[in-house]
């Protein structure tokens, strides 16, 4: 699975932790030559919410294969409590962020190269609390789409991830998190919640498929069609 990404020069955003950090150690176990771009820390800078910065890192990074953006601004609550700022981060992260980073990065990629983006399983499973997260993800559906035309030959794509043990969870506490990850499991269609393997075995074959564009992978243990 990995072979396809031998030599091949892979940007991700967000990569410093969780699903990013993780598809970059397995690239990087495959013979990719990994770069890791965050908003602060090691490596380019790049903040998807600001159209300089990553002006700026595409200058700074040059060609590259594949661009993978993990990056998001989540802002989970009702309607009655939505805060604009945030609301637009929150899009932006998601959906300008993405098309903005193909604005920059697509003169850098070489041929037979693709842009992954990241939606989630929230985008088809509405629930109260978590509307602008649901919108921003469902309109990954329609980013990947539309910028698989307007970039092609280069392809984009995107994964749908469900409830993954990503670390994201352990700030609720050991018995909370055991407590979402065991009504994951009950909700989808596998018996299982997902795991860090899932989805960077899903992004790495998405990579290195040259045949796919356009497309929306859905990772999340068949949850959606309950």
């Amino acid at each position: 699975m990995t072979n396809a990404l031998e030599n091949k020069r892979i940007l991700i955003v967000g990569g410093g932790r969780g699903i990013g950090a993780h598809i970059a150690r397995r690239a990087t176990d495959g013979g990719a030559d990994v770069v890791v771009a965050t908003r602060g820390g090691e490596g380019p800078r790049l903040d998807v919410l600001d159209e300089a910065s990553i002006a700026s890192a595409a200058q700074e990074i040059g060609p590259l294969d594949h661009v993978v953006t993990t990056a998001s601004a989540h802002h989970d609550v009702p309607v009655a409590d939505l805060e604009h700022d945030k609301t637009i981060d929150a899009f932006g992260a998601k959906v300008t962020g993405a098309l903005l980073l193909a604005k920059h990065f697509a003169p850098q990629v070489r041929p037979g190269g693709s842009f992954l983006l990241f939606s989630g399983v929230v985008g088809w499973k509405p629930a109260p609390g978590t509307i602008v997260k649901g919108i921003a993800n469902g309109a990954l559906e329609y980013v990947a789409a539309h910028l698989a035309v307007e970039l092609a030959p280069i392809r984009v794509n995107a994964i749908a991830p469900g409830i993954i043990d990503s670390g994201t969870w352990d700030r609720l506490g050991e018995e909370r998190k055991h407590a979402l990850l065991e009504s994951a499991a009950d909700g989808g269609l596998v018996g299982r919640h997902g795991t860090l393997d899932d989805i960077a075995d899903a992004a790495l074959w998405l990579l290195g498929a040259g045949y796919v564009s356009g497309e929306v992978i859905h990772v999340d243990g068949g949850a959606r069609h309950r």
